[in-house]
C-alpha cells in the first residue's frame, strides 16, 4: 500500500502496544480486540508486508471514530488516527472502499450531505427564511443540524434571537468537507467542499460555527491544507459565552443539576472546556464525569450509525451509564451529533439536553 514514511513508522510502533486499549470508545463497546487502534495498526502493518489485501481490512479502518482519545493517551507520540486517515485515503483512490461507504461519499458529492437529503424541514425553512438578510455575522448550522436534527438547528438559531444578535442563516449553506474528510481523508473532493465553503465564510465578517465538528475542520484542518478563511471563525459555545458575559443573555436557573459531555473536537482539537462550563453553570448546577475535558469519552455520532448502528448505540449508552454511575440524572452536550446518538439510546433514566434547551428552558 503506498503510505508515507511517518505513517508507516507509526503503524510499526503502533501494532504491538496496548497503551491506548481502555480509552478506545468503539473498542469498548464491541468487547472486541480488532476494534482497537492496535488491531487497526496490525491489519495495516499485514497489508503493507503482502500478507493482506487492503480490501480485507476496511470494515476495520471504519470502525475508528477519529475521536483521538488514543492520540491523547500515548506517551511515546504515536497517531492512529493519522494512519487511519490515510488508509482511508489510498482505499479511495484505490477503489476499495466498502459498498456502504460508497454510498455515504456518493450522497456526499451528489446531495451535498451523506445522508442522501434534499430538502430540510419546513420550521428550519421558516428560520432562514426569517435571517436571509445578509448580515456581517452568519451562523453556520452543519449538515448534521440541517439534515438530521433540524429542531436543534432553529434552537440555536432562537438563542441568538434571545440575545438579539442579528444574523444571516443560508438556504445554501455549502458543506464543510467534515463528512468527506471523515470518508475518504484528505481527498481533492473534500478540499474543494472546504474551499467552497470558504469562498461562501469570507463574503462574512464573523462566522459562528454551531457544530463542534465543523468547527474543528474549519478552525483547524483548514489550516492544515492551506485553505484560508478570511473571516472571524468562532464556536457556537464561544460566542454564547461571550454573549453571557457582555450581558445580552440574561440567564435563569433552571434548578438541575446536570454532568457536561465534553466534545472532544472541542476539547482536545480546539482546546476549548470552559466556554461550555460557563455557560451550563450560568443556567444549572455543574457536575463534572469522571472523564471529562480532554480525557472526554466520545458518545457516537449520526455518520457512523448509518453504517454501525448497533456499535453506536453501545457507544451511547457506555456514556449514559458513565453518568448514571456517579449519580447524574441530566447530561449536557455541547454537540449536536452526540446529542442526537444518546437521545436514540433507549434509556429512561438520564436526561439528554443541548446547552439550548437549558438556554431556552
Amino acid at each position: 500500500m503506498n503510505m508515507s514514511e511517518k505513517s508507516k513508522q507509526h503503524v510499526d510502533s503502533c501494532r504491538f502496544c496496548w497503551m491506548c486499549h481502555h480509552i478506545c470508545p468503539i473498542g469498548n463497546a464491541t468487547g472486541h480486540e480488532r476494534s482497537t487502534a492496535r488491531a487497526r495498526a496490525l491489519g495495516i502493518s499485514l497489508v503493507n508486508r503482502g500478507a493482506m489485501q487492503l480490501e480485507e481490512i476496511m470494515d476495520n479502518i471504519y470502525e475508528c471514530c477519529t475521536c483521538g482519545g488514543c492520540v491523547s493517551v500515548c506517551v511515546t507520540g504515536w497517531d492512529p488516527v493519522m494512519f487511519t486517515k490515510e488508509t482511508r485515503l489510498q482505499a479511495a483512490l484505490e477503489n476499495k472502499l466498502p459498498e456502504y461507504i460508497n454510498t455515504l461519499v456518493d450522497n456526499c458529492l451528489e446531495t451535498g450531505n451523506a445522508y442522501g437529503k434534499k430538502e430540510i424541514s419546513r420550521d428550519l425553512q421558516k428560520m432562514i427564511s426569517a435571517h436571509s438578510e445578509k448580515t456581517d455575522i452568519l451562523l453556520f448550522l452543519g449538515t448534521d443540524a440541517r439534515c438530521m436534527v433540524p429542531e436543534q438547528a432553529v434552537k440555536a438559531a432562537k438563542v441568538l434571537e434571545k440575545a438579539n444578535v442579528k444574523f444571516t442563516l443560508l438556504e445554501d449553506e455549502p458543506e464543510s468537507g467534515a463528512q468527506l474528510d471523515f470518508l475518504i481523508g484528505a481527498a481533492d473532493e473534500a478540499k474543494q467542499q472546504m474551499n467552497k465553503a470558504a469562498k461562501v465564510m469570507n463574503e462574512y465578517k464573523t462566522v459562528v460555527i454551531y457544530d463542534p465538528n465543523d468547527a474543528k475542520i474549519i478552525k483547524r484542518t483548514y489550516k492544515e491544507y492551506g485553505i484560508e478563511t478570511g473571516a472571524q471563525t468562532v464556536t457556537f459555545t464561544a460566542f454564547v459565552a461571550g454573549l453571557l458575559r457582555d450581558g445580552r443573555l440574561k440567564p435563569e436557573k433552571t434548578g438541575k443539576t446536570v454532568v457536561f459531555q465534553d466534545p472532544y473536537q472541542l476539547s482536545r482539537d480546539l482546546e476549548e472546556t470552559e466556554e461550555p462550563r460557563e455557560i451550563i453553570s450560568s443556567y444549572a448546577a455543574l457536575h463534572e464525569m469522571l472523564l471529562n475535558r480532554k480525557e472526554t469519552v466520545w458518545a457516537g455520532n449520526i455518520l457512523m450509525a448509518q453504517y454501525l448502528p448497533d456499535v453506536i448505540a453501545e457507544v451511547s449508552k457506555r456514556r449514559i451509564f458513565n453518568a448514571e454511575s456517579i449519580g447524574g440524572t441530566a447530561m449536557v452536550t455541547a454537540s449536536v451529533s452526540e446529542y442526537a446518538a444518546l437521545k436514540n439510546a433507549a434509556q429512561d433514566k438520564v436526561e439528554i439536553l443541548s446547552l439550548e434547551d437549558l438556554i431556552l428552558a
